[in-house]
């Protein structure tokens, strides 16, 4: 349910509905039914900016977005399209006033809201992650139209479910690979699952399906896997950082040794650590070195941070990284932290 951590917010919502001493304006895109507290969509709004509006606080945007199942992607609101505030069971105390004229006192200034910051990155579809435990695929490509050897855009493949899974006309799936198990030490991470195209069902057999290509990041081949495709905003919204955050790379994406600006790598950190999508951290090195010669033990001397990567996927343990900035190079092992 929306903004259930703070129902103090549904009353400050209130009061500055019904005091005669607050904004000068009409509220008639605020309405109350029997299921809760509606609002309709106006140019310029975003869930960012109706958080802050009516929860106080603009973090919350992923709870709104939550509560309106029928919004595919949150970066994209519509003016006229309705959104549910809150739910009736949190509102019974809420009077029926929202078409009310507000008054506001002279030399009030309003603050305008605050806009969202995001990361505009067009490969967001490609971008693969380390799994602890390997993702069931849907389905296996077993043959490609005419026994081509290179598969691209637009080229036909032949599909078999696995299992009990059923393929239906008009999915889209991400095919995949796994590209290897990924450790640290004698410590396993997981499986590192490499994304290489988008397939469409077109035409559905009783023992198997064909599917067109309509995107393809990499080489495809017979025996690579299926996912249900999901969809991704280009647009990554940017949001706080952790605090007190200490991490490291544990390999680029696609296993370069050196690597830098704009590859994509995976860190050790994730999920149940608090690594969210939109997250900055930044990359560096710490030295140690001995002040005087007669000195047993070096001393650590202060991080010099030399970088900084944008969180783009999460998974339970690891988080899918890009490096949005490198003055030096990369490798696996690099540290990361706060900001």
């Amino acid at each position: 349910m929306f903004y259930y951590i703070s129902k103090i917010n549904i009353l400050i919502f209130l009061t500055l509905i019904i005091t005669d001493t607050l904004y000068a304006v009409e509220m008639p895109d605020v309405v109350e039914n029997e299921t809760g507290v509606y609002y309709t969509v106006k140019k310029g709004d975003t869930l960012w900016g109706l958080s802050k509006k009516f929860a106080d606080t603009p973090w919350e945007w992923p709870e709104l977005w939550h509560e309106n199942n029928e919004i595919p992607n949150p970066h994209w609101i519509y003016p006229g399209q309705v959104i549910r505030l809150f739910r009736k069971d949190d509102i019974e105390i809420i009077p029926k006033v929202y078409t009310e004229k507000l008054e506001v006192k002279a030399g009030t200034t309003l603050e305008p809201s605050k806009k969202v910051s995001t990361y505009h990155y067009t490969l967001i579809d490609q971008v693969g992650f380390i799994k602890e435990k390997a993702v069931t695929p849907i389905g296996t490509i077993f043959k490609v139209l005419d026994d081509k050897w290179m598969i691209s855009d637009g080229d036909t493949i032949y599909i078999k479910p696995n299992g009990n899974n059923s393929l239906n006309i008009g999915d889209k799936y991400t095919i995949y690979n796994i590209s290897g198990q990924v450790y640290e030490g004698k410590k396993h991470i997981g499986a590192q699952h490499y994304l290489l195209g988008i397939v469409e069902i077109i035409k559905v057999e009783p023992k198997f399906a064909l599917g067109k290509i309509i995107k393809n990041f990499r080489a495809i081949k017979v025996g690579d896997l299926l996912i249900p495709y999901k969809l991704r905003s280009v647009d990554i919204v940017e949001t706080e950082s952790l605090k007190n955050f200490d991490s490291k790379i544990l390999l680029s994406e696609e296993g370069k040794t050196i690597f830098g600006e704009k590859d994509i790598a995976f860190i050790d950190k994730g999920e149940k650590d608090g690594v969210k999508i939109g997250q900055y951290y930044n990359i560096y090195y710490q030295e140690s070195e001995k002040i005087d010669p007669k000195d047993k033990k070096a001393t650590l001397l202060p991080p010099v941070e030399f970088g900084s990567l944008l969180v783009v996927h999460t998974e339970e343990t690891t988080a899918t990284v890009l490096i949005t900035n490198a003055t030096q190079s990369v490798s696996p092992g690099t540290k990361v932290k706060s900001p």
